[in-house]
C-alpha cells in the first residue's frame, strides 16, 4: 500500500511539472503567434482549458493541452483564441479574423 502511495505521488508532482513547462510553453507560443499578427498577448497569459491524450506523428501517445487566450489589436478590444500543444509541439492556433489598426 505503501508503495502504491509513493507511486502516485510520484506521478502526480511528474503531472504537475510537465504541466507547469507546458504552460510556459504555450505561454511563448501564444507571444510569438501575437507579434507574428501584430497584435497584443493581453495579460500575458493562457489558460489550460482542455487535457486529453493525442498521438503524435510517430504514434507516440502524449498530452494534449488545448489552451485559450486573448489578443487585442489596439488594446481594447478582446479577441479569444486558442493553441493546442501536442507534449511540446504547436499543431494547431486560431486567431479569428481581425482588421488591422488605421495608422
Amino acid at each position: 500500500m505503501e508503495i502504491l502511495l509513493l507511486i502516485i505521488l510520484i506521478a502526480g508532482a511528474w503531472f504537475w511539472l510537465d504541466t507547469i513547462s507546458k504552460r510556459e510553453a504555450a505561454i511563448y507560443y501564444g507571444q510569438t503567434l501575437a507579434q507574428r499578427c501584430q497584435l497584443q498577448l493581453l495579460d500575458e497569459t493562457v489558460a489550460c482549458v482542455k487535457i486529453s491524450l493525442g498521438r503524435d506523428a510517430k504514434g507516440h501517445a502524449q498530452f494534449k493541452r488545448e489552451y485559450v487566450f486573448e489578443l487585442s489589436a489596439n488594446g481594447s478590444e478582446r479577441m479569444q483564441c486558442s493553441l493546442t500543444l501536442l507534449g511540446k509541439q504547436l499543431p494547431s492556433w486560431d486567431i479569428p479574423p481581425y482588421l488591422q489598426p488605421v495608422q
